[in-house]
């Protein structure tokens, strides 16, 4: 069963964590304080204090220079004792974070990283910690590319933890962004010089939403002039990506903003925060939330979803809703059916699978929380559900809930919801956009997805 294969791999995904010393073969069991999904960190501790007799703690160096050497420690492919690979810096920039789905600073080096390096240190010639091993690229068309997450990022994470006692992400601005490197184009929008990047979209959940809008050109952040090429000094005589002065901040930080609106510049102030994704990329937790309505399997659309069941399975649109579509409100989500679990109450629906549910008895649907509050809430003879394309699922409501005990039994699954969704469903006090299912976005709501350099999301 695909419900039953989706769910049990996530729910398996992270049971228990044990490390070793080397040259010691106990295992102690460590506790995971914090999980930095977007910058592919965790904070772990051990509590047995025999672990940590006689440890030194590593010091961290500054960030390294062009061609500085660098040494990788780790546990790769090839054996099982501690492996040393060594070679030197390539390239300091932004680079995309493939597990978090993010841009942040990264080491590119030309030392050998394979598959079991990921989480091992690299030193500096001081005997200095750079940074952390975490991914490769690979190609038949390039050779010894690998890459580090450098101890600013690594230090981020760390004090973000101290500050707020868990984990809150790396804010961002919420816009995206075009380059004005045509003399034209920053003529028409009365930018007097080569300075400055275009607002093409904001995010509607994005505290910048209530500053910026689209056509707005920012030209300095917190007082650092933006290049029209979407770039900021960066050390002495170097030039990085604008989305990495975002990255420094925390959540909750402000920001001031030079902009050029209409040819007139001016000052605004924004709050920094994460990004809501309307499609999550991770499930937080491990389990994903579920509601079973006679039969009818109600899940939040998310991307490990879309990776177990294959693109191919999900129709365009709503693929084109996960990949160009915003969040219009704090707390949205797309709501799927991924599959019916046949029985007599749900005849003529057994079929479905993978549509998305728009409203129950004519009630917008919000997210999964709220579906399963309109459903326990509800005192109607029919449960009445308006899918994609206007398919409609009507219900006897009396018959469905009779019906709960039987399906749970025959497809041995323990509860028709999972344990989130029997907390009280709170109403948020939202300013909800209205939009209709054509409501996709112009651009892919990742860098990753779209292939063209002049559009950023920062």
């Amino acid at each position: 069963m695909r419900y039953a294969s989706y769910f049990v791999k996530l729910m398996l995904l992270l049971v228990q964590v044990k490390v070793k010393r080397r040259g010691d073969d106990k295992k102690y069991i460590a506790k995971v304080l914090a999980r930095g999904v977007e910058c592919d960190l965790a904070l772990l501790s051990v509590e047995n204090e025999e672990f940590w007799r006689g440890t030194e703690a590593l010091h961290f160096g500054r960030l390294p220079c062009l061609q500085d050497s660098v040494t990788v420690v780790g546990y790769p492919l090839g054996g099982d004792t501690i492996s040393v690979t060594k070679g030197v810096v390539s390239r300091i920039e932004v680079t995309p974070y493939a597990h978090g789905t993010s841009d942040l600073l990264g080491i590119q080096i030309d030392a050998a990283i394979n598959p079991g390096n990921s989480g091992g240190p690299a030193f500096n010639d001081q005997g200095e910690c750079i940074g952390v091993a975490f991914q490769v690229y690979r190609s038949d068309e390039a050779e010894n590319i690998g890459y580090v997450i450098p101890t600013t990022v690594v230090s981020h994470f760390l004090n973000d933890y101290q500050k707020n006692g868990k984990y809150t992400g790396f804010p961002c601005l919420g816009v995206l962004l075009q380059k004005l490197e045509n003399p034209a184009l920053r003529e028409s929008l009365k930018v007097p010089s080569s300075e400055g990047v275009l607002v093409r979209r904001v995010e509607p959940t994005a505290p910048a939403s209530s500053v910026l809008r689209k056509g707005d050109v920012i030209v300095s952040f917190d007082g650092i002039a933006v290049g029209c090429e979407a770039t900021v000094p960066f050390r002495s005589t170097e030039r990085i990506a604008f989305r990495y002065l975002t990255s420094q901040k925390y959540a909750g930080d402000i920001a001031q903003l030079g902009i050029i609106r209409d040819g007139n510049s001016m000052k605004v102030q924004t709050i920094l925060q994460p990004r809501k994704h309307l499609v999550p990329f991770h499930v937080e937790g491990g389990q994903p939330s579920y509601l079973i309505v006679a039969g009818l399997v109600f899940t939040p659309l998310t991307e490990p979803f879309i990776e177990e069941e294959c693109e191919d399975t999900l129709g365009l649109k709503l693929l084109a809703k996960a990949r160009y579509s915003l969040a219009t409100f704090e707390g949205e989500e797309i709501v799927i059916v991924s599959q019916v679990l046949a029985h007599e109450v749900n005849i003529g629906y057994e079929h479905m699978g993978n549509q998305q549910v728009m409203k129950l008895n004519g009630t917008t649907i919000k997210n999964i929380h709220h579906l399963a509050h309109l459903v326990d809430t509800c005192k109607d003879k029919f449960l009445t559900f308006e899918f994609e394309d206007d398919f409609l699922v009507v219900l006897h409501r009396e018959e469905a809930d009779a019906a709960s005990s039987d399906i749970l039994k025959e497809h041995a699954i323990p509860s028709i919801r999972s344990s989130d969704l029997s907390e009280p469903y709170a109403e948020a006090n939202n300013n909800e956009i209205q939009k209709t299912s054509e409501d996709f976005g112009e651009s892919p709501v990742t860098n990753f997805e779209m292939g063209i350099d002049c559009l950023l999301w920062a």
